[in-house]
């Protein structure tokens, strides 16, 4: 059985998706430390003035939270559904597959969201729908494992009876592969490319989007 895992990203980009396609289960790492930096509560998209992000406003605490605890700004930020909305309307709304998605997208924007992590399960698993993904999600804080990078990772593989570990072609330089090795589990690496295809009036330009710039440019096909 192939495990593979991520972070519960904002809006996550096709490579997100590649990797669940390609597991048997995929565990949402919904109790790791947020980074306020990181893609789990921004992505971009592409609009008429080029390459935007959308960033989901968090609290702030003096103290270092795991994803699953954070709670969405909207006192501070009243507006930022309907901006996101807006933006992600006017950078696609002359995409071929615009009315196929829309309807899905402007109802999540419409929607109270108090935690992060229910707004973006909300999105991968509507995404999921879109492109035709049926593995089977489980959240990491339900397993009951601990440990850190790696023995975290192997902990987990142990408690769903995985046999290969699918990793991020990113992570290839710090991943101890020993630690797979010393409990029987095969290590492989996403081989993931990015597809090319007609962004807006001209040819592929920008890579790495979220994957709704490939959903409302290239429909729900796979890659």
């Amino acid at each position: 059985m192939i495990a593979a895992g991520h972070q519960p990203n904002y809006l996550p980009w096709l490579g997100f998706f590649d990797k669940m396609r390609h597991s048997d289960i995929f565990i949402i790492e919904d109790n790791v430390q947020f980074e306020r930096q990181g893609f789990t509560s921004r992505n971009r998209i592409l609009t008429a003035d080029g390459v935007r992000w959308l960033s989901v406003p968090v609290e702030h605490v003096n103290r270092p939270l795991p994803i699953n605890e954070v709670k969405i700004a909207n006192k501070g930020e009243p507006n930022w559904r309907s901006r996101h909305w807006l933006t992600i309307k006017h950078g696609y709304c002359k995409a071929p597959h615009w009315t196929e998605f829309s309807g899905f997208f402007e109802d999540t924007y419409q929607r109270d969201w108090t935690r992060l992590i229910e707004l973006n399960m909300h999105l991968i698993r509507g995404i999921m729908q879109f492109l035709k993904i049926d593995s089977p999600l489980i959240l990491s804080s339900t397993l009951g494992v601990q440990g850190k990078k790696t023995q975290l990772i192997v902990a987990q593989c142990k408690k769903v009876g995985a046999t290969i570990q699918l990793a991020g072609d990113g992570c290839r330089n710090y991943i101890d592969r020993s630690l797979f090795e010393k409990e029987g589990i095969k290590l492989v690496f996403q081989n993931f490319r990015q597809p090319v295809y007609l962004q807006g009036n001209g040819g592929f330009v920008f890579s790495n989007l979220s994957v709704i710039d490939y959903l409302f440019y290239n429909g729900g096909k796979p890659w």
